[in-house]
């Protein structure tokens, strides 16, 4: 087999073999839906946040107020700032439970998310397979050489 035999072979050989660039179409589009949800999931958890973060800078402020204001004996400072330490580590213990129940919010929507994708991938993958392995054998099939009728003895 001469090198130019080998290089028309092969030619042959990869126009024989099916291409369907629409299974890579496909997988773009759901990566890029599963990313488009877990975008969405993110930032509707920093939303909250937020949310949470600035009430609660704007009640400490407020509270911070009381604290600031003249007093008429020395225990009332004593006695303004243990009520603002009491008021603050309740609120702390409110906003941190707060910030785990969002936090558990987003990892259940995350997962739910990505074991849905799993099973939509495994599905488009055990088709594409299919798909490509069906093509292929039909390939093969135009590919293969004719038998020759055996000759009687």
């Amino acid at each position: 087999m001469t090198n130019n035999d080998y290089s028309a072979m092969m030619k042959d050989m990869w126009k024989a073999l099916p291409v369907d660039m629409s299974a890579m179409e496909d997988a773009f589009k759901t990566s890029a839906a599963l990313s488009e949800k877990l975008s969405g999931v993110a930032l509707e958890a920093a939303g909250k946040s937020a949310e949470l973060s600035t009430q609660w800078a704007q009640d400490t402020l407020a509270k911070m107020n009381d604290v600031s204001k003249a007093k008429e004996e020395p225990a009332d400072y004593a006695k303004a700032m243990t009520d603002f330490a009491t008021a603050s580590a309740e609120v702390a213990a409110e906003n941190m439970a707060a910030f785990t129940e969002i936090a558990k919010k987003v990892q259940m929507e995350t997962v739910e998310l990505m074991v849905t994708a799993g099973k939509d991938m495994g599905q488009e993958a055990s088709a594409a397979v299919q798909k490509a392995a069906s093509e292929m054998a039909g390939a093969a099939q135009k590919a293969a050489p004719a038998k020759k009728p055996a000759r009687a003895k």
